[in-house]
């Protein structure tokens, strides 16, 4: 049986990162600060709240669309059905995608460009060690209807 093919993970390493990320960006500001020319105004702080909860509402949408067609949420879970409905219509990746978008957020609203990095850094390393094993797991399991939709939908956005 193909490895790929029972599970794309060992473990479920992208939230992890992307805590580890959020953590990393919190500790470099204090240890390596980088001076921003900014107002204080509250356009950052909106366009950061605004950020956020889109964040937090396309991963709660693609959850529940996971959910609802009864395949596995976690990224360390086999696959029993390609999901390509909601979210998943958009990006391939919606949940990495509002983590992405949270850390954007987080970063204007604590005006701390050590967040822009992070989630700079946290979509590489997501793409190169999971994304890639997931998408190897989807296509062993379903083949040429996971390519035609990764014709039709991009990784990213």
């Amino acid at each position: 049986m193909n490895a790929y093919r029972a599970k794309p993970l060992t473990y479920p390493w992208p939230p992890l990162l992307y805590v580890a990320a959020i953590l990393g960006a919190v500790v470099l500001r204090r240890l390596a600060p980088i001076s921003v020319v900014h107002s204080h105004g509250w356009v950052p702080w909106l366009a950061g709240f605004v950020l956020i909860a889109l964040a937090v509402f396309l991963d709660i949408w693609a959850m529940k669309t996971l959910i609802e067609r009864g395949t596995a949420v976690l990224p360390h879970r086999r696959s029993s059905y390609l999901v390509t409905c909601g979210p998943f219509r958009y990006t391939r990746n919606p949940i990495y995608l509002g983590y992405t978008i949270m850390m954007v957020g987080l970063g204007l609203i604590t005006v701390n460009p050590w967040f822009f990095i992070m989630a700079s850094a946290s979509v590489a390393v997501t793409t190169a060690f999971a994304i890639r094993n997931e998408e190897l797991h989807l296509l062993s399991r379903f083949g040429f209807e996971f390519e035609r939709y990764c014709r039709a939908t991009s990784r990213w956005i």
